[in-house]
């Protein structure tokens, strides 16, 4: 009988009958995968943000197609939790979609929570469409909150979006837990976590398989943390690319810790454009990583210049400090398994390395430095070239 209330008491306690629930079916979505329940999400979403008690917008099981959901606060409440059960899934045609730029927005909102479920962009036809080089637009990123505080995306699992994920845009106090990310390793752009001009964001516990970057850090991004990450296929975790324009936010304070790369481009990268800017990185501490057969397990790149434009022959103005490397070991698939190629106007400084091993083909690999100042402690391999 003790045993039976003991179980029991959980469920008691996450018991609360003054929090309204929101069905999306109460308002007209069908399950149906075909009728667009875009409607009936942002009327759910207005019923519960015009609350002012804690709220649940419920989606059951089932195929939810939803065209486009923009969720606007800033709300009466501060407590709202969208519970996915189903899935939602975008329309496959990109001709008009694709142009939007977003899918499913979250603007100005606070103390939102997102659990479960799943998001599928429908991203292959702009894939298709892309490869074939016709003229086609940007696609749509498939989930984006912007302008928000006090943020938990929790269980979430994001399929084939057209552009990016995930992006985390002008936030503060963000946690993504437990996510899960998939997208060919041939999609373009298809980035699976997108942060910039946010702080205080933790990602923690997530699986992402995509063609782009598993995790990309945008201008303006303080106090990011990251945990328990693998990643491959993909372009690895990138700082950057930074320095486009030449007013730009720093990014500082970052951790990378306990990640996984397999079959990756890159591994832990910094990247910044080869022109003039008053942009940074600085305080940013990569530990505990494993590599399997990865590109560039550590590089550092100073000369980004896509298509060759605009950019070359010129220094980056990006200043890189205090960047260190701690327990990184594995394989490359490359002989150069760590460079840092840095600016020759503003040298990477602070650099510090210790306890790494990458192989190559079974061998110690190489390393190759330009305008890298730093340290190396404990064994490194390949051998510091700082």
């Amino acid at each position: 009988m003790a045993l039976f209330i003991l179980l029991l008491l959980p469920l008691f306690l996450h018991f609360n009958p003054t929090v309204a629930t929101f069905d999306i079916t109460s308002f007209g979505a069908k399950s149906n995968g075909q009728s667009d329940s875009a409607q009936p999400l942002i009327q759910a979403w207005e019923a519960a943000c015009s609350s002012s008690s804690p709220s649940t917008i419920y989606i059951p099981t089932g195929t939810f197609l939803v065209s486009q959901a923009r969720l606007l606060g800033p709300c009466k409440s501060n407590k709202i939790t969208v519970q996915i059960d189903g899935t939602l899934i975008s329309r496959s045609d990109y001709s008009e979609f694709g142009r939007k730029g977003d899918w499913i927005v979250f603007d100005h909102v606070e103390g939102v929570s997102v659990y479960g479920g799943s998001i599928d962009g429908s991203g292959g036809s702009l894939w298709a469409c892309k490869a074939n080089g016709h003229n086609c637009p940007d696609g749509a990123t498939s989930l984006t909150f912007s302008n928000s505080n006090d943020i938990l995306i929790s269980g979430l699992t994001s399929v084939n979006s057209e552009l990016y994920h995930i992006v985390i845009d002008g936030c503060q106090g963000v946690t993504l837990q437990g996510v899960k990310i998939s997208a060919p390793g041939n999609s373009p752009n298809t980035d699976g976590i997108h942060v910039q001009m946010s702080t205080d964001v933790t990602v923690r516990g997530a699986s992402i398989k995509t063609g782009d970057d598993c995790i990309s850090v945008g201008p303006g991004t303080a106090n990011l943390w990251i945990e328990q990450v693998s990643c491959g296929p993909g372009h690895g975790i990138s700082i950057g690319s930074l320095g486009k324009e030449y007013q730009e936010k720093g990014v500082r304070n970052v951790t990378v810790r306990t990640t996984m790369f397999v079959g990756t481009e890159n591994g832990l990268r910094i990247k910044t454009w080869g022109r003039p800017s008053d942009s940074f990185v600085k305080g940013v501490a990569f530990e505990h990583s494993i590599m399997q057969n990865v590109q560039h397990p550590i590089i550092i790149d100073q000369n980004y210049c896509p298509d060759e434009r605009g950019c070359p022959d010129q220094n980056s103005g990006v200043k890189i400090s205090q960047v260190s490397y701690n327990d990184i070991q594995g394989s490359s698939a490359t002989e150069i398994a760590m460079s840092f190629t840095c600016s020759s106007s503003n040298p990477c400084s602070g650099i510090e390395l210790q306890d790494v091993k990458l192989t190559y083909e079974g061998k110690i690999a190489a390393s190759s430095c330009k305008n890298a100042i730093g340290t190396a402690s404990g064994l490194v391999q390949p051998p510091s070239c700082l």
